[in-house]
Formats: structure tokens, sequence, C-alpha cells
């Protein structure tokens, strides 16, 4: 039986040459933190690098990309616009829509990326070229402009519970910024079906130092890319200590929990497929809860 779980330490992060999953690029090298090999039937999550002067010319996918912008900034070219993306960008490709990603700037471009379903080398990593795609003058995003529909931005302070009043708000009040906040937990949504996804999602957590989530699973497929902070977390009864950098992959039916060490922690998360209108989390503790409950009733 497969694992359940993945966990890839940011020490041992191994950037490759994709190949077909990127075809005719130069510059290009990304590392894959879980994909099909792994035994995920969700979810294909890396981190992409594109260096001065490299390209991915145009291409499509028989699967979702989302990105999210970590480190510099880079253009991606679509059939609509070229947009300028820098870091705290994000944003979805729709499955079968044409985009080229070129290099901007001096350094390195850095995000992380999940393809969903995942990509499957058996079948040339689903991924095919396509003409080139003329780059007009780029844009930059503008989330509070409503003709944006597939990107968006983020960055700490917008998830500060003390700071999301209108007038702080670069994007009206509405569900499309709401900040979740529970149990020393705080979560933003980035990508989701109200961007246009319909695979899977993306989204910002944040742990204040007494933040926990205890044992639970998904009918879902997860994974977490650190950011701040350190935070320790189990899957299937397994200890690991998640620093900055290191990527986690729970699949569905992992038992997982987390819990921030000594001060704010911060993570990249995602979610495929989309989470279900009910009974998203399975908390152990409300099942053995039950359970004791109904020893009591015999």
């Amino acid at each position: 039986m497969s694992a359940r779980y993945v966990v890839r330490r940011a020490a041992d992060a191994d950037y490759r040459d994709p190949g077909a999953i990127a075809p005719g690029s130069s510059g290009y090298t990304r590392w894959l933190g879980v994909g099909y090999a792994d035994g995920a039937v969700h979810s294909d999550f890396g981190i992409s690098k594109l260096a001065p002067g490299g390209e991915i010319p145009a291409h499509v996918h028989s699967f979702e990309e989302q990105f999210h912008v970590l480190e510099g900034e880079v253009l991606i070219v679509t059939p609509e616009a070229t947009v300028h993306l820098v870091a705290g960008d994000y944003g979805v490709v729709p499955i079968g829509v044409p985009h080229a990603w070129r290099a901007v700037g001096d350094t390195d471009a850095v995000w992380a990326d999940l393809f969903t379903p995942p990509a499957r080398e058996k079948y040339g990593f689903d991924t095919y070229r396509v003409a080139d795609l003329p780059v007009v003058e780029p844009i930059t995003v503008d989330a509070r402009d409503p003709r944006t529909r597939s990107f968006g931005n983020i960055h700490e302070e917008h998830m500060n519970p003390g700071r999301q009043s209108q007038e702080l708000l670069a994007v009206s009040a509405s569900m499309r910024t709401a900040l979740l906040v529970y149990s020393g937990i705080s979560l933003k949504m980035m990508v989701d079906s109200d961007l246009g996804a319909t695979s899977g999602s993306m989204f910002m957590v944040q742990y204040e130092p007494t933040g926990k989530a205890g044992p639970h699973d998904h009918p879902l497929e997860e994974v977490y890319l650190i950011l701040d902070g350190e935070v320790d977390a189990t899957f299937d009864g397994d200890h690991y200590r998640l620093v900055p950098g290191d990527i986690a992959w729970a699949g569905v039916g992992c038992v997982h929990s987390f819990e921030a060490v000594g001060a704010e922690v911060r993570w990249l998360e995602t979610q495929a497929p989309q989470m279900p209108a009910r009974h998203a989390y399975r908390f152990s503790r409300d099942w053995e809860y039950l359970a004791d409950k109904l020893k009591e009733e015999q």
C-alpha cells in the first residue's frame, strides 16, 4: 500500500529540468515536492525557478495550473493578456488555455505551483506545445479591477485580523477578501472557484503561537509549503518538525495535526479536489467523543 503522506525537506531540494512538462524551455528548473509517482492522484506540487533570460514557450496542459510567486518577477503570457507578476501575486491557468512564461529582471523568478490532476509521465506529462503567443504590453495584477478574473495578490498584512477594515482592504469587503479566524488560526483563500479554478484550491494559513489543529483527515489531498516559522506536525502518527522551505503532502485518509512552535508560523496550502460542501473535516476528537458516549448509552 502506498504511503498516505510525504515530507520533503528544503535542505534536500532537487531542482531539475522537468522535460516534457515544459516543452522547449530554457533556464527553467522545478523541484517536485509530490506527484503521481508518490501515489498522489490529485496533486502535483512543486517549486519552479526561471533564470534571467529563460522562458517556457507556449503550451497547454490537460490539468489545471495554480501558482503563487515567492521571489522575483516573471511574465505570464496568455491569449487574454501579458501579465507582469511579482512576489505575492497568484493565479490560475484553466485546463486547455495556452500560456507561456518569460523571465524579466536579473534574478531568478521563483513560484510555487499546483498541477491538478497530476501530470503523468506515461502520457507525455499531459502537456502539448502550441503556437507562440504574441507578447503585448505587460499589465500588472490589479486585484481591485473587476476585469481581473484569474489573478490576485497577497501579503503578510492581509493575514492580520486587525487590518481587515474596509479602509485598509485593497478590494471591497466580501467573501473574496474574507479572513477566517479560529482557534489561533487565520486562513485567507487565494485560488478557488471564485477565481475560476475547478479542480483545486490554494490559500494562506497562519498560526499564532497558540495555534493548534488536532488530529483530523479529509476526503481530499493537501500540500503544505512552510514559509515562516516552525510547526510540529504529525502524519498517521509520525512526528515531524517542519521549517521554512519544507513541503509536506497528506493524502486522503491521512490523519494529521499541527501545532505552532513558539512563534507565529505561516504556510501556503493547497487542496485537491476542492473542498466538499459538507464533511470536509473528520476530527478524531469528535468521533472519539461519540464512541465514549455510545458506551455510556449501552
